[in-house]
């Protein structure tokens, strides 16, 4: 089949370079995005009086005329037509005439299919925020819910100190929070406009490029007609902040498997987000927390994958930059469902309190705070540290817990241990008693709490979502 760019050549291309040069499928979900913009192009050449107003109109009323196609999946998509932006300019002129064929006029597929990305983009990075944004509302929520529920920290994955289960979910509020405000700044690179850069050195005909960028609500036009056509930066970006957001979901997905286990038994996941096995009836897997930890690297890979295509192109265009999208895109609809899955999972994860406590009594998880005992009465840190490691050992022998030791008891380690031990040394103190700014104290986890609601108000957060 003639290619509309065929002029110079004698034959046709194969099938197979057809199927191997062309990326119609999947760059045909851009095809919103492509009209959009051919419109916007087509506005913009009769304003300038590179092309009349009558067939700018007959060109707008044929692309609306292709969208209704699209959306009612009457349009068909050939692999013979390589890419969205060909799809659609071949079908323009068969509905048209010539007349379509004047919308290419002062633009290349190299500044369209740029614009295209950064159109699409554009609007996915919106609706991911929104998903992250309904991620903190339930984090929030759910640690309100928790905010004096103790469970034990952990270091190097051995018990440590006890915190506030609330304060831990309020760890990843911070995470997310991060994640949004990387979101939003790529955002900005990405909210640029391309189109006009042609091929790669601008055009000799008088556009105005200010006028297509606003026209499709972008911030600006870019500067440089090379690095318009052949920067991708914004889409490693993308497919970086897409990889930071799903290494919290897995970090925190890597929490729940391991808290979901008959050894921990901290927290049991609803069945809607659970699944059975084959052959053993008994038993229940965290699916949906281990396939967001596996899809992790899949997305890693994709960003892996684009950092490869560009490390060694030269400027401008080059035809290794097709495979910038399958990767980003893969990535969006991953990003997309693991938050909608995790979302839903963590809503209805139900907290096991009991077990949480009876581990934190195991653990002598209160011993830092017997040593920051002696270190207020005036014994050097160091010695305290000494002191405590002396007293761990004492009960591990005697298989006693700090908590059940007498005073006689610590008294023989140190006379300046006195009866208000017995308190300080209990886990509701040791967690009362961390009032440090961000610490795990009632307190303080109120305090992240509310600030987190205040700052989520602008998402229609009111106290009882």
């Amino acid at each position: 089949m003639a290619k509309l760019w065929g002029g110079r050549f004698k034959n046709n291309t194969s099938e197979i370079m057809d199927k191997f040069n062309a990326s119609i499928t999947f760059d045909k979900r851009m095809y919103e995005e492509d009209i959009r913009g051919s419109v916007a192009h087509s506005k913009m050449l009769a304003k300038q009086g590179i092309i009349k107003e009558e067939e700018q109109k007959k060109i707008e009323e044929g692309l609306f005329r292709i969208l209704e196609e699209i959306k009612k999946d009457e349009f068909e998509f050939l692999i013979s037509d390589e890419d969205i932006h060909m799809s659609i300019e071949k079908r323009l002129i068969e509905i048209t005439g010539t007349v379509g064929g004047k919308l290419h006029t002062a633009r290349s597929r190299n500044d369209q299919v740029a614009v295209d990305i950064r159109l699409y983009l554009r609007k996915e990075i919106k609706e991911i925020e929104d998903l992250l944004k309904e991620l903190q509302y339930v984090i929030v929520k759910k640690a309100e819910e928790n905010k004096k529920v103790i469970l034990p920290g952990y270091t190097h994955l051995q018990r440590a100190q006890p915190i506030v289960f609330g304060h831990h979910l309020m760890a990843y509020y911070e995470m997310i929070k991060r994640d949004l405000d990387r979101l939003k700044d790529c955002y900005k690179r990405v909210n640029q406009s391309p189109l006009g850069a042609g091929a790669l050195a601008g055009t000799t005909f008088p556009i105005d490029r200010e006028y297509v960028a606003k026209e499709l609500g972008f911030e600006k036009a870019t500067e440089n007609s090379l690095d318009s056509v052949s920067d991708r930066d914004f889409i490693i970006e993308l497919n970086f902040v897409i990889s930071m957001i799903m290494m919290h979901l897995s970090r925190f997905s890597e929490e729940i498997v391991l808290w979901s286990t008959t050894e921990f038994g901290f927290v049991t996941l609803d069945d809607r987000y659970s699944t059975g096995s084959s052959i053993m009836p008994q038993k229940k897997n965290p699916d949906a927390a281990e396939l967001v930890r596996g899809k992790t690297g899949r997305v890693y890979g994709n960003l892996m994958g684009i950092l490869t295509v560009m490390k060694g192109l030269p400027l401008a265009y080059n035809k290794d930059t097709q495979e910038d999208k399958e990767g980003v895109f893969d990535s969006i609809d991953t990003v997309k469902l693991s938050l909608n899955v995790f979302v839903g999972m963590l809503e209805t994860l139900k907290i096991n309190e009991e077990n949480m406590k009876n581990a934190i009594y195991a653990g002598f998880t209160n011993a830092t705070d017997v040593a920051d005992y002696l270190a207020k009465k005036g014994m050097p840190f160091r010695d305290a540290h000494k002191v405590v490691g002396e007293i761990v050992l004492y009960c591990e022998q005697n298989k006693k817990l700090i908590s059940d030791m007498k005073l006689e008891e610590y008294n023989k380690f140190s006379e300046l241990f006195e009866e208000d031990i017995t308190e300080k040394a209990s886990i509701e103190g040791c967690v009362r008693e961390r009032k440090s700014y961000g610490g795990t104290a009632y307190v303080e986890v109120e305090r992240q709490i509310e600030n987190a609601k205040k700052e989520l108000k602008i998402g229609g957060w009111n106290g009882n979502n």
